[in-house]
């Protein structure tokens, strides 16, 4: 059932700086995407002086997030990421050029880190059925190439489940 009312439970993002300009360049990325607002705290903080802090409320695929423009607190780092799940090989090159744009750099296994030092997943939808196969043969060949890749290929992940 619809309703208007604001997600309950939502991933919230503090960034050092640029919070605003993280959220606008992720939603020009993906579809059903968009930054909802930008508020400026008028209290003074600890992080800064009043309209120094920024909230940024903001929607990726759908889901809702939030973001701080707050100061150095703790830098974003592997022990969270953003998974996104790709159809086919065409829109998991598209978001995997697109997120590196600007200063990202690729790691392994299908990981990256953006310009603005947030950790993604860009995974391919059918390796979580193949991973998942009861066949633990095909799903350890699948493990396998996959920890021999940067950037997933879906081609060469189903010629090492199909063996």
């Amino acid at each position: 059932m619809p309703t208007n009312r604001p997600a309950r439970l939502f991933p919230f993002l503090w960034y050092a700086k640029d919070a605003d300009k993280a959220a606008r360049f992720y939603a020009s990325i993906f579809p059903n995407s968009r930054v909802n607002s930008v508020t400026a705290l008028q209290s003074e903080s600890p992080s800064g002086p009043p309209g120094s802090v920024k909230v940024v409320d903001f929607t990726l695929l759908g889901q809702r997030f939030q973001a701080m423009s707050a100061g150095k607190h703790h830098e974003f780092n592997d022990a969270i990421s953003i998974t996104v799940l790709c159809r086919n090989q065409k829109e998991l090159d598209r978001y995997w050029k697109a997120l590196l744009k600007g200063g990202g750099k690729p790691q392994a296994c299908g990981w990256l880190i953006d310009r603005y030092g947030l950790r993604w997943q860009i995974v391919p939808e059918v390796f979580e059925e193949m991973m998942r196969d009861r066949n633990r043969a095909r799903s350890k060949r699948v493990t396998d190439a996959m920890m021999t890749m940067v950037k997933f290929d879906i081609a060469a992940l189903k010629k090492a489940w199909r063996g």
